[in-house]
């Protein structure tokens, strides 16, 4: 009986296929975007969050659950709520969550995203309501920012989902956040009444401020100036005093001879008139300048050509 040959190229093919098939059933690839939960005979037996080839029973075993690892943006539109003060507004939160305990989430919702965030939504509702009710519309809508409360209220919220979610949920709240907010027509009617009477009541403190410091500034001023006036007048006199003592003496000297202080007067007061080139047509006789014409003697009292 002769032995059949095969075909070396036959061979390795079939030992190819028959080795990607065994690596199939028993290698499973883990991206660094997911987490694979691995069952057995449909019970938690680990889960894998780090990337790379990994190894398994082959199906029915051992089963994979793929989950996205990454983080997922929900949001609740628009719902309405009652603040501490009874007035109604709409509020739209967003969260950002991720799948922090895989063993629980796969048991909770059976890797069901949608029923995740069903679940997640009830808990946001009970959060927000919770800690908006604890709080005035003013903490939210106030022409003054520093009234405003809107990051103390989100770590409210987020502190107060954050336990529920990862307990029973095994997800991770990371990020929690008010996005809108909404009046209904009534409400808004009111709160732009009231943002006018606390606009008035600012305006009417800061006329009130800027009133008095006008008034201060004004006083200052009037203090200032009197006391620069009273300063220009004490300094005024003491020259004038300085001015009178100084002309004392020139009074005494011409106190002894009068018609030469009057000749000195006029020569002055002929100066100051022509110190300036002009032309001007005069009697000799006007003063000063009839001592262009004069034949006095200085100092003597007499004319020339007069007997004594």
């Amino acid at each position: 009986m002769k032995m059949r040959k095969y075909n070396p190229v036959t061979l390795a093919t079939g030992l190819l296929v028959l080795v990607i098939f065994l690596a199939m059933l028993f290698c499973f690839q883990v991206r660094q975007t997911e987490v694979v939960v691995v069952t057995t005979f449909g019970r938690y037996t680990r889960a894998i969050a780090e990337p790379g080839l990994k190894f398994r029973w082959p199906w029915p075993i051992q089963n994979l659950h793929r989950f996205d690892n990454r983080i997922h943006n929900f949001e609740k539109h628009y719902e309405q709520t009652t603040t501490r003060d009874s007035k109604t507004i709409l509020v739209d939160v967003f969260l950002g969550w991720k799948i922090n305990d895989p063993k629980i989430f796969l048991e909770r919702f059976n890797g069901d995203m949608k029923r995740a965030e069903e679940g997640l939504e009830v808990l946001l509702r009970a959060a927000k309501n919770s800690v908006i009710g604890q709080h005035p519309l003013s903490d939210l809508i106030s022409p003054n920012p520093q009234d405003l409360k809107f990051s103390q209220m989100e770590q409210e919220m987020l502190n107060s989902i954050k336990p529920s979610a990862k307990e029973s949920y095994g997800v991770e709240v990371v990020a929690l956040g008010i996005k809108q907010l909404g009046l209904p027509q009534g409400v808004t009617e009111k709160v732009f009444e009231r943002m006018k009477a606390e606009k008035d009541l600012l305006v009417k403190q800061y006329q009130g401020e800027a009133a008095g410091e006008a008034i201060r500034i004004r006083s200052e001023a009037d203090l200032e100036k009197e006391r620069i006036l009273a300063e220009a007048e004490k300094q005024a006199r003491i020259i004038r005093g300085q001015a009178d003592a100084e002309a004392a003496k020139y009074f005494k000297t011409f106190e002894q001879d009068p018609e030469f202080a009057v000749f000195l007067l006029k020569l002055n007061a002929l100066e100051q008139a022509l110190k300036d080139r002009a032309t001007l047509i005069l009697d000799t006789r006007t003063t000063p300048f009839d001592v262009l014409n004069s034949k006095q003697e200085v100092g003597t009292g007499k004319r020339q050509g007069e007997q004594p």
